[in-house]
Protein backbone atom coordinates (compact mmCIF):
# COMPACT_ATOMS: atom_id res chain seq x y z
CA UNK A 1 0.00 0.00 0.00
CA UNK A 2 1.19 3.52 -0.73
CA UNK A 3 2.44 5.61 2.15
CA UNK A 4 1.31 8.86 0.58
CA UNK A 5 -1.23 9.49 3.34
CA UNK A 6 1.54 10.01 5.87
CA UNK A 7 0.53 7.27 8.27
CA UNK A 8 3.55 5.03 7.85
CA UNK A 9 6.40 7.40 7.07
CA UNK A 10 9.62 7.38 9.07
CA UNK A 11 9.48 11.11 9.84
CA UNK A 12 6.13 11.11 11.63
CA UNK A 13 5.85 11.44 15.41
CA UNK A 14 5.64 8.30 17.51
CA UNK A 15 2.40 6.48 18.17
CA UNK A 16 0.51 6.96 21.39
CA UNK A 17 -0.67 10.58 21.72
CA UNK A 18 -4.27 9.54 22.35
CA UNK A 19 -4.96 10.04 26.05
CA UNK A 20 -2.15 12.56 26.40
CA UNK A 21 -2.79 15.69 24.34
CA UNK A 22 -6.54 14.96 24.09
CA UNK A 23 -9.00 12.59 25.80
CA UNK A 24 -6.97 12.14 28.97
CA UNK A 25 -8.41 9.36 31.15
CA UNK A 26 -7.96 11.41 34.32
CA UNK A 27 -10.19 14.17 32.93
CA UNK A 28 -13.54 14.25 34.72
CA UNK A 29 -16.28 12.60 32.68
CA UNK A 30 -14.02 10.86 30.18
CA UNK A 31 -15.44 7.46 31.12
CA UNK A 32 -18.95 8.82 30.52
CA UNK A 33 -17.94 10.06 27.07
CA UNK A 34 -16.51 6.63 26.21
CA UNK A 35 -19.69 4.96 27.43
CA UNK A 36 -21.81 7.15 25.16
CA UNK A 37 -19.89 5.66 22.26
CA UNK A 38 -20.47 2.21 23.73
CA UNK A 39 -24.22 2.85 23.99
CA UNK A 40 -24.14 3.76 20.30
CA UNK A 41 -22.02 0.95 18.87
CA UNK A 42 -21.96 -2.00 21.29
CA UNK A 43 -25.11 -3.67 19.97
CA UNK A 44 -23.75 -3.66 16.40
CA UNK A 45 -20.36 -4.88 17.58
CA UNK A 46 -21.74 -7.70 19.74
CA UNK A 47 -24.13 -8.81 17.01
CA UNK A 48 -21.24 -9.14 14.58
CA UNK A 49 -18.91 -10.88 17.05
CA UNK A 50 -21.52 -13.46 18.00
CA UNK A 51 -22.46 -14.04 14.34
CA UNK A 52 -18.80 -14.79 13.74
CA UNK A 53 -19.03 -17.47 16.41
CA UNK A 54 -17.71 -15.84 19.59
CA UNK A 55 -19.21 -17.97 22.31
CA UNK A 56 -18.58 -20.77 24.82
CA UNK A 57 -14.99 -21.95 24.90
CA UNK A 58 -13.58 -18.94 23.09
CA UNK A 59 -10.59 -17.04 24.48
CA UNK A 60 -10.71 -13.44 23.32
CA UNK A 61 -8.41 -10.43 23.16
CA UNK A 62 -10.04 -6.98 23.29
CA UNK A 63 -7.60 -4.18 22.46
CA UNK A 64 -8.18 -0.58 23.45
CA UNK A 65 -10.87 -1.90 25.75
CA UNK A 66 -11.75 1.45 27.33
CA UNK A 67 -14.35 0.97 30.04
CA UNK A 68 -14.71 -2.72 29.15
CA UNK A 69 -18.26 -2.77 27.81
CA UNK A 70 -17.47 -5.07 24.87
CA UNK A 71 -15.33 -7.38 27.01
CA UNK A 72 -18.01 -7.72 29.68
CA UNK A 73 -20.78 -8.33 27.15
CA UNK A 74 -18.69 -11.02 25.43
CA UNK A 75 -18.64 -12.77 28.80
CA UNK A 76 -22.22 -12.12 29.93
CA UNK A 77 -24.05 -12.41 26.60
CA UNK A 78 -21.65 -14.35 24.40
CA UNK A 79 -20.66 -16.77 27.11
CA UNK A 80 -17.01 -16.79 26.05
CA UNK A 81 -14.49 -18.49 28.31
CA UNK A 82 -12.23 -15.52 28.96
CA UNK A 83 -11.35 -12.03 27.73
CA UNK A 84 -7.98 -10.33 28.03
CA UNK A 85 -8.82 -6.62 27.91
CA UNK A 86 -5.87 -4.38 27.03
CA UNK A 87 -5.54 -0.63 27.32
CA UNK A 88 -2.77 1.86 27.98
CA UNK A 89 -4.68 2.91 31.10
CA UNK A 90 -6.82 0.27 32.82
CA UNK A 91 -8.37 2.40 35.57
CA UNK A 92 -11.86 1.93 34.11
CA UNK A 93 -11.37 -1.79 33.60
CA UNK A 94 -10.01 -2.31 37.11
CA UNK A 95 -12.85 -0.34 38.68
CA UNK A 96 -15.30 -3.16 37.88
CA UNK A 97 -13.71 -6.59 38.30
CA UNK A 98 -15.60 -9.23 36.33
CA UNK A 99 -15.13 -13.02 36.43
CA UNK A 100 -13.37 -14.12 33.26
CA UNK A 101 -12.03 -10.63 32.48
CA UNK A 102 -8.33 -9.91 32.89
CA UNK A 103 -7.13 -6.33 32.51
CA UNK A 104 -3.67 -5.77 31.05
CA UNK A 105 -2.08 -2.31 30.96
CA UNK A 106 0.12 -2.28 27.88
CA UNK A 107 1.04 -0.40 24.73
CA UNK A 108 0.02 -2.61 21.83
CA UNK A 109 2.51 -0.86 19.54
CA UNK A 110 5.46 -1.91 21.73
CA UNK A 111 7.78 -4.39 19.96
CA UNK A 112 7.51 -6.86 22.85
CA UNK A 113 3.70 -6.85 23.00
CA UNK A 114 2.66 -10.45 22.37
CA UNK A 115 0.14 -11.84 24.86
CA UNK A 116 -0.37 -15.08 22.96
CA UNK A 117 -2.92 -16.24 20.41
CA UNK A 118 -6.70 -16.02 20.68
CA UNK A 119 -9.72 -17.25 18.78
CA UNK A 120 -10.97 -13.66 18.62
CA UNK A 121 -8.80 -10.56 18.40
CA UNK A 122 -10.89 -7.39 18.44
CA UNK A 123 -9.99 -3.69 18.33
CA UNK A 124 -12.49 -0.86 17.91
CA UNK A 125 -11.59 2.81 17.36
CA UNK A 126 -7.92 2.03 18.03
CA UNK A 127 -5.91 1.82 14.82
CA UNK A 128 -7.32 5.10 13.47
CA UNK A 129 -5.37 6.86 16.22
CA UNK A 130 -2.07 5.11 15.42
CA UNK A 131 0.39 6.29 12.82
CA UNK A 132 1.60 2.69 12.43
CA UNK A 133 -1.83 1.36 11.45
CA UNK A 134 -0.59 -0.65 8.47
CA UNK A 135 2.02 -2.50 10.50
CA UNK A 136 -0.49 -3.02 13.30
CA UNK A 137 -2.95 -4.86 11.05
CA UNK A 138 -0.19 -7.33 10.22
CA UNK A 139 0.94 -7.58 13.85
CA UNK A 140 -2.56 -8.20 15.16
CA UNK A 141 -3.10 -10.95 12.60
CA UNK A 142 -0.25 -12.86 14.27
CA UNK A 143 -2.18 -12.85 17.56
CA UNK A 144 -5.05 -14.81 15.98
CA UNK A 145 -4.96 -18.55 16.56
CA UNK A 146 -5.34 -20.79 13.49
CA UNK A 147 -9.03 -20.93 12.67
CA UNK A 148 -9.67 -17.71 14.62
CA UNK A 149 -10.86 -14.30 13.48
CA UNK A 150 -9.49 -10.76 13.56
CA UNK A 151 -12.19 -8.06 13.83
CA UNK A 152 -11.25 -4.40 13.45
CA UNK A 153 -13.54 -1.39 13.65
CA UNK A 154 -12.89 2.31 13.06
CA UNK A 155 -14.66 5.49 12.07
CA UNK A 156 -15.46 6.20 8.46
CA UNK A 157 -16.02 9.89 7.71
CA UNK A 158 -19.15 11.02 5.89
CA UNK A 159 -18.56 14.78 6.20
CA UNK A 160 -16.79 14.89 2.86
CA UNK A 161 -15.93 17.99 0.89
CA UNK A 162 -19.16 17.60 -1.11
CA UNK A 163 -21.40 17.49 1.98
CA UNK A 164 -23.43 20.67 2.58
CA UNK A 165 -21.70 23.16 4.85
CA UNK A 166 -23.45 23.42 8.21
CA UNK A 167 -22.20 24.15 11.72
CA UNK A 168 -21.94 20.37 12.11
CA UNK A 169 -19.87 19.64 9.00
CA UNK A 170 -17.61 22.64 9.60
CA UNK A 171 -16.65 21.50 13.10
CA UNK A 172 -16.51 17.80 12.22
CA UNK A 173 -14.02 18.51 9.45
CA UNK A 174 -11.99 20.74 11.77
CA UNK A 175 -12.05 18.02 14.43
CA UNK A 176 -10.56 15.40 12.10
CA UNK A 177 -7.83 17.82 11.04
CA UNK A 178 -7.15 18.91 14.62
CA UNK A 179 -6.90 15.32 15.87
CA UNK A 180 -4.59 14.43 13.02
CA UNK A 181 -2.34 17.37 13.90
CA UNK A 182 -2.26 16.63 17.65
CA UNK A 183 -2.53 12.87 18.12
CA UNK A 184 -2.15 11.44 14.63
CA UNK A 185 -5.76 10.34 14.07
CA UNK A 186 -6.36 9.51 10.40
CA UNK A 187 -9.50 7.87 9.01
CA UNK A 188 -8.68 8.40 5.34
CA UNK A 189 -7.28 4.86 5.02
CA UNK A 190 -10.09 3.08 6.89
CA UNK A 191 -12.03 2.03 3.75
CA UNK A 192 -8.95 -0.04 2.81
CA UNK A 193 -9.53 -2.47 5.70
CA UNK A 194 -10.63 -5.44 3.54
CA UNK A 195 -7.50 -5.18 1.39
CA UNK A 196 -5.28 -4.75 4.47
CA UNK A 197 -6.72 -7.86 6.10
CA UNK A 198 -6.28 -9.88 2.93
CA UNK A 199 -2.70 -8.66 2.58
CA UNK A 200 -2.07 -9.86 6.14
CA UNK A 201 -2.86 -13.40 5.02
CA UNK A 202 -6.42 -13.63 6.33
CA UNK A 203 -9.24 -15.34 4.44
CA UNK A 204 -13.00 -14.92 3.96
CA UNK A 205 -12.57 -11.19 4.48
CA UNK A 206 -15.68 -9.01 4.69
CA UNK A 207 -16.84 -5.68 6.11
CA UNK A 208 -19.96 -3.72 7.01
CA UNK A 209 -20.80 -0.15 8.03
CA UNK A 210 -23.10 1.05 10.80
CA UNK A 211 -24.24 4.69 10.76
CA UNK A 212 -26.16 5.77 13.89
CA UNK A 213 -28.87 8.43 13.52
CA UNK A 214 -28.15 11.89 14.89
CA UNK A 215 -31.13 12.69 17.08
CA UNK A 216 -31.36 15.38 19.77
CA UNK A 217 -30.28 13.93 23.11
CA UNK A 218 -29.17 10.61 21.61
CA UNK A 219 -25.99 8.93 22.86
CA UNK A 220 -24.14 9.60 19.60
CA UNK A 221 -25.12 13.28 19.56
CA UNK A 222 -24.01 13.65 23.17
CA UNK A 223 -20.80 11.77 22.32
CA UNK A 224 -19.89 14.20 19.55
CA UNK A 225 -20.77 17.22 21.68
CA UNK A 226 -18.48 15.96 24.45
CA UNK A 227 -15.76 15.02 21.98
CA UNK A 228 -15.75 18.46 20.38
CA UNK A 229 -15.64 20.11 23.77
CA UNK A 230 -12.61 18.05 24.81
CA UNK A 231 -10.90 18.57 21.45
CA UNK A 232 -11.82 22.26 21.32
CA UNK A 233 -8.23 23.52 21.51
CA UNK A 234 -7.05 21.34 18.63
CA UNK A 235 -10.17 22.22 16.59
CA UNK A 236 -9.63 25.97 16.97
CA UNK A 237 -5.90 25.59 16.23
CA UNK A 238 -6.75 24.45 12.69
CA UNK A 239 -8.39 27.85 11.99
CA UNK A 240 -11.12 25.93 10.20
CA UNK A 241 -13.52 26.71 13.07
CA UNK A 242 -13.45 29.08 16.03
CA UNK A 243 -14.90 28.81 19.54
CA UNK A 244 -18.22 30.25 18.41
CA UNK A 245 -18.45 27.66 15.63
CA UNK A 246 -17.89 24.82 18.10
CA UNK A 247 -20.62 26.18 20.36
CA UNK A 248 -22.96 26.57 17.39
CA UNK A 249 -22.27 22.98 16.27
CA UNK A 250 -23.02 21.65 19.75
CA UNK A 251 -26.32 23.55 19.78
CA UNK A 252 -27.07 22.24 16.28
CA UNK A 253 -26.73 18.64 17.45
CA UNK A 254 -29.42 19.23 20.06
CA UNK A 255 -31.75 21.03 17.66
CA UNK A 256 -34.69 19.61 15.69
CA UNK A 257 -33.13 21.39 12.72
CA UNK A 258 -30.16 19.02 12.76
CA UNK A 259 -29.97 17.16 9.45
CA UNK A 260 -26.64 15.40 9.11
CA UNK A 261 -24.90 12.06 8.88
CA UNK A 262 -22.72 10.89 11.75
CA UNK A 263 -19.41 9.28 10.92
CA UNK A 264 -20.08 5.59 10.55
CA UNK A 265 -18.28 2.62 12.04
CA UNK A 266 -16.77 0.16 9.61
CA UNK A 267 -16.28 -3.33 11.00
CA UNK A 268 -14.00 -5.58 8.97
CA UNK A 269 -12.95 -9.15 9.65
CA UNK A 270 -10.85 -11.97 8.32
CA UNK A 271 -10.10 -15.55 9.34
CA UNK A 272 -6.71 -17.09 10.07
CA UNK A 273 -6.28 -20.23 7.98
CA UNK A 274 -6.23 -23.52 9.86
CA UNK A 275 -2.79 -25.04 10.17
CA UNK A 276 -2.11 -27.55 7.43
CA UNK A 277 -1.94 -31.19 8.50
CA UNK A 278 1.61 -32.59 8.64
Amino acid sequence: MSKSRGGEGGDTPRDGHYGEAVFRPEQAGEDDRIDLGALTYDDATLTRLTKLGAGPGWHCLDLGAGTGTVARRLLSQGGVAAVLAVDRDVRYLSARPTPGLTALEADITAPDFGPGQFQLVHARFVLMHLRSWQRMVTKLSTLVAPGGVLVLGDAIDLTTATAPTTPYTQVMRAMWQGLKDTIGTDVSWVPDYPQLLRAAGLESVAAEIHVPPLLPGSPISRFWAGTWDRARESIVATRLADEAAVDAAIRYLDSPDCAALSPGMITAWGWKPEEASP
